[in-house]
């Protein structure tokens, strides 16, 4: 009877075997590192913020300035005048927390939109790789622990993509 079992789960066994996955990995920092879309998202990204991002170092530079003035003239001042350069300091000072929040949330959101457009690229050129090669799985080079290199198509993506700019 045990015997019988055995031979049985033996034929339904193989044909399981014969039929192996094949299986890729894909390394997406990797690819995103090393993609020239990045260069020219970097490049449309400080060309649109350029103008507000130099108007917030010239409001660092005259808030630098109005610290050294203090430090260096204070004693020399007359209390009016004390009271006038920390009125203006402060003043300054929140104006400048403002717009560069508002900045950074700004370049934030735009970068997000900017690498989701990415990703989508960069999905679609997994999907046709994994197509053309016939792969049933690609997984996230993070999530497995061992992949032998001809295996990783994280390179071919970027080939992909870089050819189709």
């Amino acid at each position: 009877m045990v015997n019988r079992a055995l031979v049985t789960l033996a034929f339904l066994a193989t044909p399981m075997l014969a039929h192996a996955e094949k299986i890729a990995v894909v390394d997406m920092g990797e690819v995103f590192e090393q993609l020239p879309q990045r260069e020219q998202i970097s490049k449309s990204l400080k060309a649109e913020f350029g103008d507000r991002v130099a108007e917030v170092q010239k409001m660092q530079e005259e808030m630098r300035t109005l610290v050294e003035k203090q430090q260096r003239d204070g004693a020399l001042m007359s209390e009016t005048q004390k009271t006038e350069l920390v009125r203006k300091m402060e003043s300054l000072k929140s104006d400048f927390q403002l717009k560069g929040k508002a900045l950074d949330e700004d370049m934030r959101r735009r970068q997000g939109e900017e690498q989701n457009k990415l990703l989508v690229q960069v999905q679609k050129a997994i999907n046709t790789i994994a197509g053309k090669e016939d792969y049933d799985l690609v997984l996230q080079r993070g999530a497995v622990i061992f992949v032998k290199p001809e295996a990783d198509i994280s390179g071919k993506v970027v080939e992909a993509l870089s050819k189709g700019k």
